[in-house]
């Protein structure tokens, strides 16, 4: 005996948690619609898009358990004051927090990178759309609750980078002294920030991509601009966001569009010296990458997630070029010193300890 039913129509053994969304599907009228898995992102939350039969209209259905440590409060939270300062967040239909599953607006399935992918000319257009969303943002001031992204958090989530992606070839992690020498250049780093310009904190998104970012045509101005997997937003620094954009994880960036774009953010939203924002800009640059390596790495070791193993090059090359920067001449030595080189046959190295090869 399993302990599960079987599905309807003789199918496969129905889990408990299929059992708990029939359930909680059926109570807000989706009895009986029609489900088409749209896939997971980097968490342990899954989406379905639900269509009535008879009208083809539905929503999506977010599935985020929190036995895994899943909590859909803080994007139903971010989502009201996102909508609240007049940009498009998705409306929420109905919700079952103790059971993690939310009924959210259908925002469809043109993201920006596909359009940008497949309309190459509408690319620069496209992403003034996205640094638009953000000068907006960030003429508002944080909103109260929110976590900051501080220093602790600074450094600590860079140290990922040590703990995964460093030993990721052959599973050695490095020395303590060489990770205490990560989190002091990363203290310093952030201490950087406040060169030449004070700011107050804005509201940051955290994960502002193009895949995040969902093409809504028969809206206007920056609202077309769908918003989505805002969840882990915090307080900090107006330039993590367009770091986000602009060196993406996902697609490749041209130097040209980059500088055009940081650009159009700081004549319109930077109160202080281009100087200034270029620092700040690198030296959160760096640190998101080598967090972002780090996830990568820790996706592939731990969650048996390989695919994100084809990413890193990118990432590592975005990384590369912001320890350019005279102010991360430290970090950028330590790199050099104590980090492999993401090599095919580093990569393969680290598939096959993942049990992928």
């Amino acid at each position: 005996m399993t302990g599960e039913s079987e599905c309807a129509g003789g199918g496969r053994p129905q889990s408990e948690r299929q059992r708990q969304m029939q359930a909680f599907l059926a109570l807000n009228g989706f009895d009986g619609a029609a489900l088409e898995p749209i896939g997971s992102d980097a968490s342990r939350r899954t989406y379905v898009r639900i269509r009535q039969r008879a009208t083809g209209s539905g929503v999506i259905l977010m599935d985020a358990p929190p036995e895994s440590g899943e909590d859909i409060g803080p994007f139903m939270d971010v989502a009201r004051r996102l909508r609240e300062r007049g940009l498009s967040a998705p409306e929420t239909w109905a919700c079952d927090e103790e059971a993690g599953f939310l009924l959210l607006e259908d925002f469809g399935d043109r993201m920006f990178g596909d359009l940008c992918a497949e309309h190459a000319n509408r690319e620069s257009d496209l992403y003034e759309i996205a640094v638009d969303v953000l000068c907006h943002l960030h003429r508002s001031p944080a909103p109260s609750g929110l976590a900051p992204y501080d220093r602790e958090t600074f450094v600590g989530e860079s140290l990922l980078f040590t703990e995964w992606y460093v030993p990721g070839d052959d599973g050695c992690p490095p020395s303590a002294a060489v990770e205490d020498a990560l989190a002091e250049l990363m203290g310093s780093a952030h201490d950087d920030l406040t060169d030449g310009v004070v700011r107050d904190p804005v509201l940051v998104l955290r994960d502002y991509h193009a895949e995040n970012i969902m093409w809504l045509p028969k809206r206007d101005g920056i609202r077309r601009c769908g918003l989505i997997d805002f969840q882990d937003a915090v307080t900090g620094h107006p330039a993590y966001d367009l770091v986000s954009l602009l060196e993406d994880a996902r697609r490749d960036t041209g130097e040209s569009l980059r500088t055009a774009m940081k650009r159009r953010y700081i004549d319109s939203a930077w109160p202080g010296s281009v100087e200034s924002f270029e620092t700040a800009y690198s030296v959160l640059g760096a640190q998101r990458n080598l967090r972002i390596l780090g996830v990568f790495a820790r996706l592939c070791l731990r969650d048996g997630k390989p695919g994100y193993v084809d990413m890193i090059p990118r990432v590592w090359d975005h990384l590369q070029r912001d320890l350019r920067h005279p102010v991360l001449a430290g970090l950028a030595t330590w790199v050099r010193r104590n980090a492999p080189a993401p090599t095919a046959a580093f990569r393969d190295r680290m598939r096959r300890q993942a049990g992928d090869a």
